[in-house]
């Protein structure tokens, strides 16, 4: 489903985001990238929808080059590709069943959505979409009215409502409390598991990483230096990670009553 092949990319001033990223992430998976800050998980994320172009290297979205896409091609890659990000993205002073519909945008002219002349098919969708992360009866709220785990249901229920068939989610819960991580994790598994969408997120805890993912990729100065099932991540292979032993700030501590700030 997507392939990089040979991917590196190297910013204006020198620095090296990504260094020879040859990876195959399959239909459905639930993959998590850990790392220290720095590391490329970002770039990583944001080189799949071409939200930052590669230096070299190719990356195919369902056999398609997206590295060589433009125009017309390259909007209908992304259509598929619906991005979560930590700082959630939304149009707070707009309700919360018009930033879901945003999602819709890719299937309509720029006149129609200019407008907000969404159909009543795009609506119901819109609607289902915060069923399934259970903020339906948030739907004609503003956005600013609501806590910043709500606020990130929405931003997963628009990419429901984009019918992507991959969700990319950059530090999705680093901004949240335990509780709300939680919630916030269980909803990607779940869409992961129902509706086999392939499910990418950076995460800053490893505890998290075990328990949600389906596969770890670590990486470090920009290149993969682990990829393996949640089972192979152990406390050696995440020293090799990080460069040394895994501290207890680089967990999530759900029981507590405080969110304890890792490594980005």
């Amino acid at each position: 489903m997507i392939e990089l092949t040979h991917v590196s990319k190297t910013y204006p001033n020198g620095t090296i985001g990504l260094h020879d990223i040859n990876l195959t992430i399959k239909e459905g998976e639930f993959v998590v990238i850990v790392g220290l800050s720095g590391a490329g998980k970002s770039t990583l994320l944001r080189s799949i929808n071409r939200l930052s172009d590669v230096s070299s290297g190719d990356i195919r979205i369902h056999g398609q080059s997206i590295t060589a896409a433009s125009g017309k091609e390259l909007r209908s890659i992304r259509r598929n590709i619906g991005m979560i990000f930590q700082s959630f993205n939304l149009i707070k002073r707009s309700t919360v069943l018009q930033n879901v519909l945003s999602g819709r945008v890719g299937y309509h002219s720029t006149l129609r959505t200019i407008f907000g002349s969404f159909p009543k098919r795009d609506v119901d969708i819109a609607l289902t979409a915060l069923e399934r992360v259970n903020i339906r009866e948030k739907a004609y709220i503003r956005a600013d009215q609501l806590s910043g785990g709500q606020q990130q249901r929405v931003s997963i229920a628009r990419a429901l409502a984009q019918e992507a068939t991959i969700i990319l989610a950059d530090e999705p819960v680093a901004s949240l409390d335990p509780l709300t991580t939680r919630q916030v994790m269980d909803d990607l598994q779940r869409i992961n598991r129902e509706l086999n969408i392939t499910t990418i997120v950076n995460l800053h805890f490893i505890d998290l990483a075990r328990e949600y993912a389906t596969r770890i990729i670590g990486l470090r100065a920009g290149e993969i230096v682990f990829d393996g099932s949640v089972q192979e991540a152990t406390d050696e292979k995440l020293a090799e990670i990080y460069g040394r032993p895994v501290k207890a700030d680089e967990l999530l501590d759900t029981n507590a009553d405080v969110h304890l700030v890792g490594v980005q």
